[in-house]
């Protein structure tokens, strides 16, 4: 069996981060559990250790996907499994987007997660700019966008240059690895974790992925 590090970048997630470390380490054929945190102002690094992880302190917060380039350049295995550090106990079903990675009939796979009761799953120009996105320039539909949960081969990463900076992560490595020709699989999980309202917040946050995802696809249209 290939090996297999679990990633799961964190920036201010004391509350669930322990209960998802511990969920990973429960998972069989796990080689590591590693928590990038990204600059957290709280106890995130702490608690992460606590409940067994390898914690990988960032200076400062830099975003998504420069905690995960971390994370891969101080990790060898030859599989990642990147998961989002609120999860919580559900982070162990993340185990069967493993499945198809083992069994060679696919070099990415992402969760397809169901949204709350009472949550439509994400503010729809979003998600619609990133499917459309994705169609337009990897030449595929994909349901779940901008999933932050994924099984994914070391090869893949390398040969598309690492993740892009920024909420455009997701989208930039979907479209970078359809590109270069890797198979790509969505798998139906039952996962849930922590949504963006519909307060201030949730809507500076909405129109942070936005922006960043129209750059990472406007980067994409030039290339």
């Amino acid at each position: 069996m290939a090996d297999v590090s679990v990633l799961i970048p964190a920036y201010n997630e004391e509350d669930l981060i322990g209960q998802t470390v511990q969920a990973a380490l429960g998972m069989p054929g796990i080689r590591e559990v590693v928590v990038i945190d990204d600059g957290s102002e709280d106890e995130t690094p702490f608690v992460a250790h606590e409940a067994g992880a390898r914690v990988i302190q960032m200076d400062q917060n830099l975003g998504k996907g420069a905690a995960m380039n971390r994370g891969v350049a101080e990790t060898d295995s030859d599989i990642l499994l990147v998961i989002d550090a609120d999860l919580g106990t559900c982070a162990v079903e993340t185990y069967r987007l493993l499945e198809p990675i083992l069994a060679d009939q696919a070099d990415m796979s992402i969760a397809v997660m169901k949204a709350p009761p009472g949550h439509k799953g994400g503010f729809g120009i979003v998600l619609k700019l990133a499917r459309w996105g994705i169609r337009k320039y990897g030449g595929t539909l994909v349901t779940a966008p901008i999933s932050g949960q994924r099984a994914i081969r070391r090869k893949l990463i390398e040969d598309i240059g690492g993740f892009e900076k920024g909420f455009g992560v997701e989208t930039a490595l979907t479209i970078d690895a359809l590109r270069k020709g890797y198979r790509i699989v969505e798998v139906p999980l039952p996962l849930n974790h922590r949504v963006s309202g519909r307060n201030l917040r949730g809507f500076l946050h909405r129109g942070h992925q936005f922006i960043d995802i129209a750059r990472a696809l406007w980067r994409r249209r030039q290339l």
